[in-house]
């Protein structure tokens, strides 16, 4: 029997004629992990932080973008608007996603924090491309802007999304002091974030550039590099939400190196209808049905398959379904009795 890792129908028929019945499974219960329930947990205190800020600083913005009529400032503003509205929605979903599950939702709720950081991609594309909008119209026609107003609050603004910034950032640590993985859905206000911080640096550049030479374009150019970096996180960001919903292998995870890594184990003799997805950041899973030759203790293989997937691919989720491979029939012997 061959020892590749074959690529089944997802339902489970086997067309080699193996008999998918009576297989041993193993059952986990992975909904009360506590550093899934301690990273959410700050994550939660870090989005309320961030929301506080934007909230105490939007306000000033946008009063001193209508005095000024910079649109690098109101287009700032408006981005800001947003990235309240997603700190928002990632409190929420921070807040279902720490639900255990139950019922029918068997993993719980874990993958509302992805269609949040969907619902952040989208919005910024849109708002991306309606700034794209005005900052073309303006280039033609450029207004006057107040320069001193609009480099002051864009200054207050890169000392507000720094700190915003760093508190969303900052606290994504493992139990060594290294930089972990931030969950997509605070990665999807930390983009918005991001962008502005970004944006605040560019409208303090236009200002400074608008107060010494007088040309009133570079408030145009700013919101146009802001634009365009906010349609590129939205884009990424839409990009990996899709794919977690999709249930594609999570980045970095090869499931065909995977599968001849669990063929190639002793006592191994067949792997097949093996699947790796990511239920939510940071809980990555895989499902695969092993044969194990006649002769082999296939509950003692099952275990030391997950200890190897938990070890060196870093998959402590697993459920492996196992079974043994038919042992080789003797030949047939025919007597032939005489009359």
């Amino acid at each position: 029997m061959s020892s590749r890792p074959h690529s089944h129908d997802p339902t489970g028929h086997d067309p080699t004629g193996h008999d998918h019945s009576g297989h041993d499974h193993s059952w986990h219960d992975h909904s009360g992990h506590s550093h899934e329930r301690g990273d959410r947990e700050q994550d939660t205190r870090a989005l309320k932080i961030a929301l506080a800020l934007i909230l105490a600083f939007m306000a000033v913005e946008i009063t001193a973008a209508l005095i000024s009529h910079s649109l690098a400032l109101l287009s700032d503003a408006g981005h800001m608007l947003t990235d309240a509205a997603a700190l928002g929605f990632s409190l929420v979903a921070a807040r279902l996603a720490a639900r255990p599950a139950r019922g029918a939702m068997t993993y719980g709720m874990g993958r509302a924090e992805i269609l949040s950081a969907q619902a952040n991609g989208l919005t910024l594309i849109v708002l991306g491309g309606l700034i794209v909008y005005g900052g073309i119209s303006r280039l033609i026609h450029p207004p006057h802007v107040t320069g001193g107003i609009v480099l002051a609050v864009a200054l207050v603004g890169v000392v507000v999304n720094l700190v915003s910034v760093r508190v969303l950032g900052g606290h994504h640590h493992d139990h060594s002091g290294n930089q972990a993985q931030m969950s997509l859905n605070v990665e999807g206000s930390y983009r918005h974030l991001l962008s502005d911080l970004f944006g605040f640096i560019a409208t303090a550049i236009a200002a400074g550039v608008i107060i010494a030479t007088g040309f009133r374009r570079a408030d145009a150019i700013a919101s146009l590099l802001i634009a365009a970096l906010m349609l590129h996180s939205g884009w990424n960001l839409l990009r990996r939400s899709v794919m977690v919903i999709m249930e594609a292998a999570p980045k970095g995870i090869d499931p065909e190196k995977i599968g001849q890594t669990l063929a190639a184990q002793t006592g191994v003799s067949e792997v097949h209808d093996l699947h790796v997805w990511e239920v939510t950041t940071g809980f990555p899973s895989i499902s695969a049905h092993i044969v194990v030759d006649a002769g082999h203790d296939c509950h003692e293989v099952r275990r030391g398959l997950s200890r190897l997937l938990a070890d060196e691919f870093d998959l402590p989720h697993s459920t492996l379904q196992v079974e043994h491979a038919r042992a080789a029939q003797p030949p047939i012997s025919i007597e032939i009795v005489a009359p």
